[in-house]
């Protein structure tokens, strides 16, 4: 039993540190992607975003099109497990808050960037859905995954 203790303590200490590198790495991405998130979103601010149905000025629209942002975001094994961890003793699932707030905005920055290249000025009517892929029949374990949608209507003003 003696001789199993050293490459016990070895198989430990090398989880640990594959543990604490996909922790740097998949924090480090997160939050490159969270700062580019910023960066678009800072870009796109001059397009007009609304969730009410109906169009103020409608005899003013020169131009009207639906637009759809559609985005899949997996969370690293790492934060899974952690996830999973919190699930058993209870409390807010950090990691799935932050994975569905990038799938959010991600998702409503590629509609606002398919509007901005019809010359769109504003977009009425954004409607979220999203689904919980890693949740589906047949998926065990893995990365949390989630699809977001986002969808609304672009609208050109005429003058």
């Amino acid at each position: 039993m003696n001789e199993a203790w050293p490459f016990l303590i070895q198989l430990v200490v090398f989880a640990f540190c594959i543990g604490v590198l996909g922790l740097l790495v998949g924090g480090s991405k997160e939050r490159r992607h969270f700062r580019e998130l910023a960066e678009r979103e800072k870009r796109l601010s001059h397009i007009r975003v609304c969730n009410l149905k109906r169009v103020t000025a409608p005899d003013e629209v020169e131009d009207a099109h639906m637009m759809l942002g559609s985005v899949v975001i997996a969370t690293d094994y790492f934060k899974s497990f952690a996830t999973g961890l919190r699930n058993l003793v209870g409390g807010e699932m950090r990691s799935a808050v932050s994975l569905m707030n990038r799938a959010r905005r991600e998702a409503l920055l590629r509609l606002l960037e398919q509007a901005e290249a019809r010359g769109a000025s504003e977009v009425w009517n954004v409607r979220f859905g999203y689904s919980n892929i890693s949740q589906m029949r047949g998926r065990s374990g893995g990365a949390m995954q989630v699809e977001m949608l986002a969808y609304g209507t672009a609208v050109r003003r005429r003058g």
